[in-house]
């Protein structure tokens, strides 16, 4: 497959709309999309400015557009609080995806919260809404968390269902490695099933399973893996990179493609991505999250950009007769 590139389609900076969005100062990370009639509503996860302290929260938002990706509403709050007090969420509902369920609308995140000898954990929650604008916790607690076979941070979840069957891609924590005396996680992408969509049993983690092999390095880390179903078998595309000094255009974020035939087994070929860095502009240093979804006989690809989806995120189209 490969993919033209449309453009840059939403930076949180420059939405004038005459309401004021405290909570929404920069970043629109982790996009999840759901279709209507008539528009397309873009799930992102974005934060307010630091703290006295430094500290960053995030919250989730989205935006709604027309069939010709032109901005025609954007939320007026957050989609769902941050947690109590000592809850596995207190700090930040992030990342984000958002799935149809009969007649609700299930939300599965990760909720961050602070931590002193490493700066965070993060464990796989759940919500729902009968509109897609407000969502309820069912409970205060995580449905997904570490274990003993997934110690550290469990995060980014991506939902599917094929065939009657829920399908979760995440990210476990491997292990944490001071670097310059700071801690960095390296996490690897897992997978888990439901019947239901709320009870999740994961697959290989006693093993150790990963889903997609290494390519930079053995510290290399995967997230946001995306699935969808085209032409006879199943795509993947996730971002990885380097486990560390990865604050940059050489050693960041980058896309990753993978293909399987039951969901379970994948073959990595990133040679055949079909996407890349722009030679300049807000993509030119690195690709992150990306989320494909199928809307008017198309194939859309949103996907985020330099400093990890700090200006907003941009949109390509799956060129015909791939």
């Amino acid at each position: 497959m490969r993919w033209k590139k449309l453009g840059q389609i939403f930076d949180p900076r420059n939405v004038n709309d005459g309401i004021e969005r405290p909570w929404m100062k920069e970043f629109s990370q982790c996009t999840s999309t759901i279709i209507f009639d008539d528009f397309v509503r873009i799930y992102f996860s974005c934060r307010p400015d630091r703290d006295d302290e430094g500290q960053a929260v995030s919250h989730t938002a989205f935006v709604d557009m027309d069939k010709n990706f032109n901005i025609i509403n954007v939320a007026k709050q957050p989609i769902l609080p941050l947690g109590k007090l000592g809850t596995f969420d207190e700090h930040a509902i992030y990342p984000t995806c958002v799935i149809k369920n009969n007649d609700e609308y299930l939300l599965y995140y990760a909720g961050w919260y602070r931590c002193k000898s490493v700066p965070f954990n993060t464990s796989i929650g759940i919500a729902k809404s009968k509109d897609g604008i407000l969502f309820e916790r069912i409970g205060d607690g995580p449905i997904i968390a570490p274990n003993l076979n997934e110690p550290f941070v469990i995060s980014g979840p991506k939902v599917r269902k094929f065939n009657d069957i829920w399908y979760m891609y995440y990210l476990a924590g491997t292990k944490w490695i001071e670097n310059n005396g700071k801690p960095e996680i390296i996490y690897k992408i897992k997978m888990a099933m439901s019947e239901n969509g709320f009870d999740w049993h994961r697959l290989g983690q006693s093993l150790g399973k990963i889903i997609i092999p290494d390519l930079l390095e053995p510290e290399e880390c995967q997230a946001g893996p995306d699935v969808f179903y085209y032409k006879g078998k199943y795509h993947m595309y996730f971002a990885y990179r380097y486990g560390l000094d990865f604050r940059n255009s050489t050693r960041g974020y980058r896309i990753g493609y993978a293909h399987s035939t039951n969901l379970i087994n994948w073959t990595r070929d990133d040679e055949n991505v079909g996407i890349t860095y722009s030679e300049s502009g807000w993509d030119s240093e690195m690709h992150h999250y990306p989320h494909v979804f199928e809307w008017n006989t198309n194939h859309y690809m949103l996907y985020n950009g330099n400093e990890f989806g700090r200006y907003g995120f941009g949109l390509a189209i799956m060129e015909k007769g791939e």
